[in-house]
Parts: structure tokens; C-alpha cells; sequence
């Protein structure tokens, strides 16, 4: 009877602090996921890339300031058509450029990156020459050691 008398005075207090930890969980998962979106068009929006405006309007991106939001984004929508319009007008990216540099490569190259300053600080390379020399040793250290003497066709 305890429990049940218990839930009849604080059943609805449980209930709602419930609800509201359930509310603040899923639209702090939903804000994560809108952030993630935006920072990958953000990375995507670079000239050369294809993009629906909310007007409805397809273009390619000629000019875009990613650090000034406020300075307006030059899209072509036709041959020789240019118009200017708001960076939050772009809606999504259609194609994204050439050269777009996905997560995982931009990962790889900040540690190929950091590899080659500790290779300076350390002293191992002190020019390109002895970059070069470096990279030719790794080459050959993966090719396989019976078949490296041998001529290939």
C-alpha cells in the first residue's frame, strides 16, 4: 500500500521530471546532429561546388567567405549570370567541388603534417632532398626483399 500511496502523491511529479529529461536528452542529440551538418557544408562550401539555394534555385558556387558569414556568397546560376546572395541562403550542396577534402583526409594529412614538423624539430629532415631520400627508404623497405633485385616488366 506504501507504494502505491506513494505514486498516487508523486506519480505526476515523476512523470514530468521524466518527460523533461527526456526533452532536454533528445533536442541536445538533435542540436550535435545539426552542428555536424553544418560544419560538413560548411567544408563543402567551396567555389566549384553545385548548390540549391531556398529559393529554389541551382548554382555553382563562385565566390564564399567561410570565416564572414556576412559577406555575401557569389553563385552562378547560368553562363555569365551572377548573383549575390546570403551564405545561410545556401541550402544543401548539390555536387561537392573537386579537390573537396573529406573528414578522414583532412585527419590524414594533419598527422602527415605533424609527422613532417617532428621530423624538422627533430633534426631527420633538413631539406626536401632529405625528404625525398626518406620517402624513396620507405618505399623500398615495402617492397618485398626476395624481389627486389630482380628487374620488373
Amino acid at each position: 500500500m506504501a507504494l502505491a500511496d506513494f505514486f498516487a502523491n508523486y506519480g505526476i511529479i515523476i512523470l514530468l521530471v521524466l518527460l523533461l529529461v527526456f526533452m532536454f536528452f533528445s533536442s541536445r542529440r538533435r542540436v550535435q546532429k545539426q552542428k555536424a551538418e553544418q560544419e560538413q557544408k560548411a567544408r563543402q562550401t567551396v567555389p566549384g561546388s553545385e548548390v540549391l539555394l531556398q529559393g529554389g534555385l541551382y548554382g555553382t558556387i563562385v565566390e564564399y567567405d567561410a570565416e564572414d558569414l556576412d559577406k555575401p556568397a557569389v553563385v552562378s546560376i547560368a553562363p555569365g549570370v551572377e548573383i549575390r546572395v546570403h551564405s545561410q541562403a545556401i541550402l544543401r550542396i548539390v555536387n561537392p567541388a573537386e579537390g573537396f577534402v573529406t573528414e578522414d583526409e583532412f585527419i590524414e594529412a594533419e598527422e602527415s603534417e605533424a609527422e613532417y614538423i617532428a621530423g624538422v624539430a627533430d633534426g631527420d629532415i633538413t631539406s626536401i632532398s632529405d625528404d625525398q631520400k626518406r620517402l624513396r627508404a620507405e618505399t623500398v623497405d615495402d617492397v618485398d626483399p626476395e624481389n627486389r633485385n630482380k628487374p620488373q616488366a
